[in-house]
């Protein structure tokens, strides 16, 4: 299926970059994505409750109003996670707001979490709840720029998405929300877990059921900044940690045309800095808390390598612009291939195998 996006690549080229996600998303609501086909033997897994058919998901940004979760699924992959998502409607930053790095297969963005909002953003959920057959739906939750209290932000996505969501992610990491990451830092970071972790608790005595909670950190962090966020983790009734978000660094494209542009960078060209922070943080964790490894997944190889450096479950978004839905297949069969070719039994053998190997990297 690959091979079909080949041809349509060009003309989505032509496009400018959030035209392009538009047909995108189109082309995935009229069932004529590129898909996979390949079965999801030996691939399965419940993680924090839940059973993932394939650990292989796509990360918020991708779908932010929730129009194709189901869609996403069908193309074969084990999960979507949609947003981030506003209490009120956010236009996001200026445009132009993305920028591609085909030479890197890299992207930078600084759209700013533009979105349609809690109410609308809702509708679309409880209709692709009533049309789902697979896969688990994430909620990715974002605070507005204006908010006077980010962490009420948080409070209200887990309030209004709790009987429509599979899990939750508390997006504290974008770096195009002033003042968002600061959130990292421990004092705040301990406000915003103790209150979240209350909320969900407030949620769970009205609607009679647990959904998972897990956090959004950016890679942009220091030893000192990992060991307190993994303590936080350790000591709360978080439920996992995506490791992780964009990068504010540009030495990976240094001398391109786009490389002073303002915003986060993804894509292949964070695949070793990302896949380097997300085993410290097994490590810092103890492997006691599942994680989600997202950062430059371009092929069967980088998602096997996420895994073994700690992830359970994986995430891409960047990659689809450069290769279409199809590369699931692609995906599916590398993590097949590498847990044969290490004489694994199953993912949660391989799960954190290379992690003290990629913590050693310098990067």
């Amino acid at each position: 299926m690959r091979d079909l996006f080949k041809y349509i690549k060009p003309a989505l080229f032509k496009l400018e970059p959030e035209q392009a996600h538009k047909a995108a998303i189109l082309a995935l609501k009229l069932g004529v994505a590129p898909r996979g086909s390949l079965p999801n033997h030996g691939l399965n897994q419940t993680i924090f409750g839940l059973k993932f058919d394939n650990p292989i998901g796509v990360a918020a940004g991708f779908d932010k109003n929730a129009d194709v979760p189901n869609e996403i699924i069908k193309t074969g992959f084990g999960f979507a996670e949609i947003g981030s998502v506003t209490p009120k409607p956010q236009a996001g930053n200026p445009k132009p707001r993305i920028f591609r790095i085909p030479e890197h297969m890299g992207v930078i963005n600084r759209m700013g979490f533009n979105n349609a909002g809690h109410d609308a953003v809702l509708e679309n959920m409880r209709t692709a709840r009533m049309n789902k057959q697979a896969g688990q739906f994430g909620v990715n939750i974002g605070a507005n720029k204006n908010s006077d209290d980010f962490i009420a932000d948080y409070e209200s996505g887990i309030e209004v998405f709790y009987n429509v969501a599979d899990y939750f992610v508390a997006n504290i990491s974008s770096p195009n929300t002033p003042g968002l990451r600061a959130l990292q830092s421990k004092d705040s970071l301990q406000q915003l877990v103790d209150r979240i972790c209350q909320k969900r608790a407030q949620m769970q005595l009205q609607y009679g059921k647990y959904i998972p909670l897990l956090l959004k950190i950016a890679p942009d962090l220091t030893n000192e900044d990992i060991e307190d966020i993994a303590a936080i983790v350790m000591a709360s009734e978080l439920d996992g940690v995506i490791v992780s978000n964009t990068t504010i660094r540009r030495d990976f494209i240094a001398g391109h045309v786009h490389e002073n542009e303002a915003g986060g960078l993804s894509g292949k060209p964070l695949f070793e800095f990302s896949t380097h922070m997300l085993a410290k943080f097994y490590q810092a964790t103890k492997g006691q808390v599942p994680l989600i490894g997202v950062g430059g997944i371009s092929d069967g190889a980088s998602a096997y390598a996420k895994i073994c450096a700690g992830a359970s479950l994986v995430q891409l978004y960047s990659c689809l612009i450069y290769t279409g839905t199809g590369i699931i297949d692609e995906l599916r069969q590398g993590i097949l291939d590498g847990l044969k070719r290490d004489s694994f039994n199953s993912i949660e053998d391989a799960i954190g195998s290379q992690a003290n190997v990629w913590a050693q990297r310098e990067v």
